[in-house]
């Protein structure tokens, strides 16, 4: 019954949204700060889920950069929760078929996030050269999710090596952006608990580790503060 009255709602909020992202992607066609307005805009769509969303951004990475930033990539809410987090003066990379989803997909397009054709290896790397290129020439941070895919319920899947060569190669710090579940939020439920998304301190990539060897630590260090978060949300909860 409760997803008969939301679904609807979020439906027409989501297409509300957008329409208003594509008139101001319009104006300014891939402006440095239109992925941090539509990642504020989208985040709001979670609170009609029944979901208590908080966010923790250290005064280190806040309107500051530019950062590689690295999240984990759950599922379909993730572009009503974790988005959020993204700061002024960031872009993502996307598939490039997200260019042919109507409406949404124009708004991704046009706020200026950088889009990959996975089926072809030299463009992907070339998509590399691209993400550096922004960063260095006009000092944007890139957000990438070095799962490369969402994970639904699989726990956290390996990193792959793209983010971490990227850091590498322009000599800018990483931050990871950690979110707890959302592999428990129910359409058809009223209530859907507390999301918790915290962002990390910057780390510099020093040359103690290799590009792997720095994936598999980052990849050590999310899963244990996702843990911690989930810990934690499963507390509060359990207090209201």
């Amino acid at each position: 019954m409760i997803a008969l009255v939301r679904v609807p709602i979020v439906g027409l909020y989501f297409i509300l949204i957008n329409l208003f992202l594509i008139l101001v992607c319009l104006c300014r066609p891939f402006h440095r700060n239109n992925v941090y307005l539509a990642g504020k805009l989208y985040s709001s769509v979670i609170r009609l889920f029944g979901v208590k969303l908080k966010f923790r951004i250290p005064e280190s990475v806040n309107n500051q950069g530019p950062f590689v930033f690295i999240g984990n990539h759950q599922n379909t809410f993730d572009i009503f929760s974790v988005c959020g987090a993204a700061r002024p003066g960031t872009v993502t990379i996307g598939k490039k078929s997200l260019k042919w989803i109507p409406i949404f997909g124009w708004v991704y397009w046009l706020s200026g996030n950088i889009l990959i054709d996975r089926q072809n290896s030299n463009k992907a790397h070339g998509t590399l050269e691209a993400a550096a290129k922004k960063i260095r020439q006009r000092r944007l941070s890139v957000w990438m999710f070095p799962e490369g895919t969402r994970s639904n319920g699989r726990g956290l899947l390996p990193f792959k090596a793209g983010a971490f060569r990227l850091a590498q190669l322009t000599k800018e710090p990483v931050v990871m952006i950690c979110a707890s579940s959302l592999n428990n939020i129910k359409i058809n439920r009223w209530n859907n608990g507390t999301v918790l998304v915290e962002v990390q301190e910057p780390v510099e990539l020093d040359d103690s580790r290799s590009t792997k060897e720095w994936a598999k630590y980052f990849h050590q260090q999310m899963d244990s503060k996702i843990n911690q978060l989930d810990a934690e949300v499963a507390s509060i909860d359990k207090a209201r």
